[in-house]
């Protein structure tokens, strides 16, 4: 830049990576029940869909959810991790957590289809603070987070950006490609999405909210 221009990167938003690979065999052990809940209770939803269409289609595009893992057995250890890893992260940030108090709101874990297809949306948790995503099951084959610019006065006047393979203050959008034992913390307010699965090689992961409460709620 000519005229020897300082500059400073001002309101940033921080995303916190962390591979810990020694979790990934007995997490995994831990969801295989509840992903086969999940598979097991939406049955239906996958009949009722081929119904409707009058194909069968299997469970083409679809995301298993499993109900909460908040306090199941296998998970205490990250589940505490994770609580006292958020609040350290706060603390970085700048917030004051001395009258403050951590509280999970949303822990489960999510499995692609096989058949390929799933994906998510561009999307925001509500009512929380922290958020974070620990990967069980990736690859360079399959699909990835993608993290969106939070500033919506910016989005409303985007416009071209010069090189898209660069991270620059222009970047709209960024994305890591996970491997298993990656952990992936960020704050709630920024908004993300997961590329389409093609199936290929099996995807699961660990998602939690979390929120900050005044110590007396």
């Amino acid at each position: 830049m000519k005229n020897n221009f300082s500059y400073i990167g001002y309101f940033n938003t921080p995303i916190y990576t962390l591979h810990i690979p020694e979790w990934v065999k007995d997490l995994n052990k831990a969801s295989d029940k509840f992903i086969l809940e999940a598979k097991k209770r939406d049955k239906k939803i996958i009949k009722d869909t081929e119904k409707k269409l009058k194909q069968k289609v299997g469970d083409l595009n679809f995301v298993y959810h499993s109900n909460t893992l908040i306090n199941q057995k296998g998970f205490e250890e990250f589940q505490k991790f994770i609580m006292k890893t958020s609040l350290k992260i706060l603390d970085h940030m700048g917030y004051n957590m001395s009258e403050r108090k951590l509280f999970l709101s949303e822990f489960w874990v999510q499995e692609f289809s096989k058949k390929g297809g799933g994906s998510h949306e561009k999307h925001l948790h509500y009512n929380c603070h922290m958020s974070g995503f620990y990967f069980l099951k990736s690859s360079d084959k399959t699909s990835f987070p993608i993290f969106h610019d939070p500033r919506h006065g910016k989005n409303m006047t985007h416009f071209l950006e010069k090189n898209m393979d660069e991270v620059t203050f222009a970047s709209e959008q960024i994305h890591y490609k996970p491997i298993p034992g990656n952990l992936i913390l960020f704050p709630s307010y920024l908004e993300h999405s997961f590329s389409k699965d093609f199936g290929v090689e099996p995807f699961r992961f660990i998602h939690f909210n979390i929120q900050v409460l005044p110590y007396n709620v």
